[in-house]
């Protein structure tokens, strides 16, 4: 899979993933109008409107973009309707060929990071029949439990063909409190950047490793660092555009082939008819707004390189 992430960010010359993270406050009232006409003011009525949401950003924006992003806290909070709307936005991101990222940010050990691994990317056998679940492309990990949190996620990519990002220094404030620690002189983030290259070592894709990182777009320095440590590792990068985090600074996390990095906007993109510059599309237009936003990304990152 991350073959066809290269592949479809050289087609699109779009080094851009979108992240699906719908809030209520995002949405456009005729959109949550309809959900609740339907269903009522339910949980059910909210995740009809986050689905229909969703489905308006991806076919406005699918033909630009490689990937999308959804974060599965988002879907989460509304219970099992909510995760219904995951399902549908990950298989409908699917039939648009774009490569799904579930941020999903799993960490455990044993049995359960194996059945966290099964749920988002592997295959679940149910007597005699076997099954697809979520069947994201790629999902996010927490590799604060070490090797035995991350090894069950990388065999079931392997037999999938599938990939993970891993947390190495991530775009929040607080981050530092742990990130930052100097182990034997160096921060915490720089060993765990190394694990992650060595752990990608053992599932190799044409030119990059299955196994990349997330690295916030708010600390470049740190950025540059971690892409010499990490040079066969696609980087994720949150953090531009909502969070502080700017194009200009983001020039470190590429190789110079501007390969090696997906920058993520969620807000930037999702909720852009908010914005004073794209205000002139409206609420009825809400998806407009978010292609133009898209557009608008791709230029400013391109013209780093």
């Amino acid at each position: 899979m991350i073959n066809k992430l290269v592949d479809k960010i050289k087609k699109t010359n779009a080094p851009v993933v979108v992240g699906l993270d719908p809030m209520m406050s995002y949405l456009p009232e005729q959109i949550t109008k309809k959900a609740f006409d339907e269903f009522g003011e339910t949980l059910e009525g909210a995740a009809e409107a986050i689905w229909q949401y969703n489905k308006g950003i991806i076919d406005a924006t699918y033909d630009l973009i490689p990937a999308v992003k959804p974060q599965i806290a988002m879907y989460e909070q509304f219970g099992i309707p909510g995760l219904a709307a995951f399902d549908k936005t990950v298989k409908y991101a699917k039939e648009k060929d774009l490569v799904v990222i579930g941020d999903v940010k799993r960490g455990d050990i044993g049995s359960t990071s194996a059945a966290y691994a099964t749920g988002h990317l592997g295959k679940v056998q149910v007597g005699s029949k076997i099954y697809s679940l979520f069947d994201e492309d790629f999902a996010t990990v927490n590799p604060y439990l070490g090797t035995d949190g991350i090894k069950p996620f990388v065999d079931v990519c392997k037999e999938e063909n599938k990939g993970l990002f891993i947390l190495v220094k991530t775009s929040n404030p607080s981050s530092g409190e742990f990130q930052d620690r100097l182990i034997d002189g160096r921060p915490l983030y720089e060993w765990v950047g190394e694990q992650v290259a060595k752990w990608g070592e053992d599932h190799m894709g044409n030119d990059y490793s299955y196994i990349g990182a997330v690295v916030g777009a708010t600390y470049p320095e740190m950025g540059k660092v971690l892409r010499q440590i990490m040079p066969k590792s696609y980087i994720l990068v949150p953090g531009y555009g909502a969070q502080g985090g700017t194009a200009e600074g983001l020039k470190p996390y590429f190789n110079e082939d501007g390969l090696g990095a997906i920058v993520n906007s969620s807000r930037g993109i999702i909720c852009a008819y908010k914005q004073e510059q794209y205000a002139k599309f409206g609420a009825e237009n809400y998806a407009d707004a978010s292609r133009q936003a898209v557009i608008d990304m791709i230029e400013d990152i391109n013209s780093i390189f």
